[in-house]
């Protein structure tokens, strides 16, 4: 394949709308004003981290040039932020094809998975200690627009939204920023790993209940349970992970 047969193809990838088993790039044009590359690194990284990277086994390739006109920035910056990317290991650039997506293997997947649920599982028991009443109810506002007794496969999308953000929310409420920075560098695949499997073998069904028990655990402040409930929620995911999902 020539290298302009291989840009015309990341392009139209980067033209794909975020749907189930599918890649796209939801990107917004910088202010004039903001085009340099601190501003360019983060809508980038914005950008990749809502892609369904684990939709389908095909790489996903990104275009340089067609990041800049979508970002309205020189190229430049966009190279600065891709390097910046690439020490965080989210991107590699591919002499010769553009820049590549990294997408981890499955054993690595897990141990993020595991590291995880460590994490949060911690912000858990800190938000039974820190957490207002107010901030802890805020976290069934994600489910109001659900019936968490049937979640409708029609709504895939909505759903795993409203439960990455639920996790989310949950590191927000130890208080904590370190652990925040920390699940930071995990996010990105755990999320991606979440929306492909939350609607595998009623997983949706099981991660609802889950949740609403994990709510109960906080509002009563009883820090063992809550903290016992994420490791095992999330823990769960790892298992289903290495028993049914194709990776490598």
């Amino acid at each position: 394949m020539s290298s302009e047969d291989i840009r015309v193809s990341s392009k139209a990838v980067l033209n794909k709308r975020w749907q189930s088993g599918d890649h796209g790039l939801s990107i917004e044009r910088l202010p004039a004003k903001e085009s340099f590359k601190s501003k360019a690194y983060a809508a980038l990284k914005e950008a990749i981290t809502n892609m369904n990277i684990y939709g389908s086994n095909e790489p996903v390739l990104l275009d340089e040039r067609d990041i800049s006109e979508r970002l309205g920035a020189s190229r430049t910056p966009v190279r600065e932020a891709v390097a910046m990317l690439e020490q965080e290991g989210l991107l590699r650039a591919v002499p010769r094809r553009g820049i590549l997506v990294v997408r981890r293997t499955k054993a690595e997947i897990i141990e993020m998975i595991e590291a995880w649920a460590a994490l949060e599982s911690m912000a858990a028991r800190l938000a039974t200690l820190r957490a207002s009443d107010e901030a802890i109810a805020e976290l069934r506002a994600y489910y109001k627009e659900f019936d968490t007794s049937r979640i409708e496969r029609e709504r895939n999308d909505d759903y795993s939204s409203a439960n990455i953000a639920f996790h989310q929310g949950l590191i927000r409420l130890s208080g904590s920023s370190l652990l925040a920075a920390m699940t930071d560098n995990l996010f990105f695949h755990v999320r991606a790993i979440r929306h492909r499997t939350i609607f595998e073998m009623d997983r949706a069904q099981r991660s609802a209940a889950d949740h609403q028990e994990i709510i109960l655990a906080l509002e009563a402040r009883d820090a063992d349970r809550a903290e016992r409930l994420v490791r095992d929620h999330t823990l769960r995911l790892a298992r289903h992970v290495e028993s049914h999902v194709d990776l490598d």
